[in-house]
This record gives C-alpha cells, structure tokens and sequence, in this order.
C-alpha cells in the first residue's frame, strides 16, 4: 500500500459539511478524485482502497498464514526428530515364506539337475500333503502356439492310469459298457436343466448336431466333444474303454508350456516313470518340423502343493 502524509490540509468548515454531504450520495473513490485534498481531511485514508491495491485485512490474513505455515514446520522438524529411526526388515526369500512343511520336504531337494529317474522317486517324497497328491509334469517347449504347426497337442494313454475316478457319457442311443451316462434323450434333458454330472462326454458324428446348441454350455467346461482330442468317434465303446484306462490330453499353452498330471504319490516309482516315458516320447513325435534350435527347454516335475525338481534334458 503506498505512504500516505499524515499532515492534513487546511481546509473550510463549510466545505467540510460539504463533502460529508456528498459522501452520503456518491462513492468515496469518485469524490476522492474530484477533490481529493477535502476528503482525506474528512475520510480515514485506511477506509479509502487505491485500484489495483491490496486491503490491509486480506495483507494480514495472508502474514497470519505464513506465521502458521511457519509454526507448522517447526512442529513437525521437531517430531521427525525426537521420532525414532526406523530400519525396515530385509526381504524374506519365497522359500521362507512357505509353511513349515514345505520348508521341511524342500531341504532333501538339491540345487542340480536330477535324472528322471532320480527326480521321479524325489517327488515321491516330497509331498507335504497328507491327501495322496497328484504327481504333476511341466514341460516348457521352444515353439510358438500362435503357429498352427507349432500347436502342440495329443493324445496318450499312460499305462498306469491317472489314479483319478473319471465319469464317462456316451451321447448315443447305442449300447455301451463301463459307461456312467449314456443315451441322447437323457444327456439332452440334463443339459435343458444345466445338469452335467460327468467329466468327458463322447459322441458320435451323426449325434453331433444335436449338441451344437449347447457348445455354449458345454465349451467353457472342457466338454464339447472334439475329434483332436478322441471325443468324437463312430466307435464309443472304444473311446469309453481308453477314456477308464487313462487316457490324458495334454496343450501346449500361451507361453509354449505343456501342464500335465501323470499319476499319483501313491502309485510309487516304477508306476510314474512309465507315465512319464509315455509322455516325453509323445512329446518328442510330436516335434515341429519348423523348429531347427533346441525344441525342449525345461523339465519340471512337482505334486500339488509341493516343490519343484529340475531334471537334466540330456538325460531325457
């Protein structure tokens, strides 16, 4: 705000009562213009604020502000240092961060490559589960499965078996045995309902239409039958015997990966490196032509819930 003299001027009693006449009618800041000299003698020079100026309360607010912004700071310079200082604890390791018994079972895993034979028997041992586990193969491939010949994908029959109990439909009027659900009437009256109440359903080529309008219903569950994947067939009763024997798909999936269970912990040693010869030869045909480099990347084996072990490739 600019200096204003405080020496008053001297000016006539009459043009005093005046001016306070005309303050009544128009605006201070017109008559401060017209005879500016009167009016400081009249008005406090504080009442009157100059254009483009600033108040002296919005000046004080703004000095009241500052000294709280100040005061605030100093609150909090004196917390952070009477705070003590705080050491954040290292990073656990993922292994210290199972439970007990993984931790228990991962100890008798060394870091190498295992032979198949070795790594089998292991993971017979390590299953911190007490139900009897399911013993799980992870091979990790060099090919693309946007490639349509790189799309690897088959059937097997392990000669074990998979120790899993497997419900069997056969979506045809024929006569089938060791079948849990069959007939086309019955199968199409349960999927009215939305009932399915089996794990693989086979049909023939001719009944095929008959399910095309519930491939909605059945596709999102792995059960629409498919000729790749052996499920449709003009002979049910072979792919019903095949399908109790433990007959397994395996795919390739986004990332080149194949995921395949191949037994049980409870089938022992012997048992899973059958299941697991059958399959790494059905892997091995299936090489594409395509790809020149190396065509096996990685062989896990594992069971649910429990640790992973590596095995030699050159071995294989």
């Amino acid at each position: 705000m600019a200096e204003v003299k405080k020496t008053k001027p001297i000016v006539k009693k009459s043009t005093i009562t005046k001016v306070k006449a005309e303050i009544a009618v128009k605006p201070k800041k017109v008559i401060a213009k017209e005879i500016p000299d009167v009016v400081e003698a009249v008005v406090p020079v504080t009442a009157i604020a100059k254009a483009g100026k600033r108040s002296s309360k919005s000046i004080k607010a703004e000095e009241e502000l500052k000294a709280k912004e100040i005061r605030k700071s100093q609150i909090i310079d004196k917390k952070d240092i009477d705070k003590p200082k705080f050491t954040p604890k290292p990073t656990r390791t993922r292994l210290e961060r199972r439970g007990k018994k993984f931790r228990d079972v991962a100890k008798k895993i060394e870091d190498k490559l295992y032979t198949p034979t070795d790594a089998v028997e292991l993971a017979t041992q390590t299953s911190p589960t007490k139900f009897d586990a399911t013993v799980e193969l992870h091979i990790n491939l060099n090919v693309d499965p946007k490639q349509a010949d790189q799309n690897i994908r088959d059937n097997i029959i392990l000669p074990a078996g998979t120790g899993k109990t497997v419900r069997i439909a056969a979506f045809t009027d024929e006569k089938v045995e060791n079948c849990d659900v069959s007939g086309t009437d019955t199968i199409v009256n349960s999927l009215e309902k939305g009932i399915i109440n089996y794990d693989i359903l086979i049909a023939t080529p001719a009944t095929m239409p008959k399910l095309s309008k519930y491939a909605r219903l059945l596709g999102p569950r792995g059960l629409m039958p498919n000729p790749k994947s052996g499920t449709v067939t003009a002979d049910v009763q072979k792919a019903v015997s095949e399908a109790k024997a433990g007959r397994v798909e395996y795919r390739v999936d986004s990332t080149g990966i194949i995921h395949l269970g191949i037994g049980k912990v409870s089938f022992g040693k012997d048992k899973l490196f059958q299941n697991f010869q059958t399959v790494m030869a059905s892997v091995k045909l299936n090489k594409p032509s395509s790809v020149r480099d190396i065509y096996i990347k990685s062989v896990y084996i594992t069971t649910s819930m429990g640790p992973s072990i590596a095995i030699n490739i050159s071995d294989i």
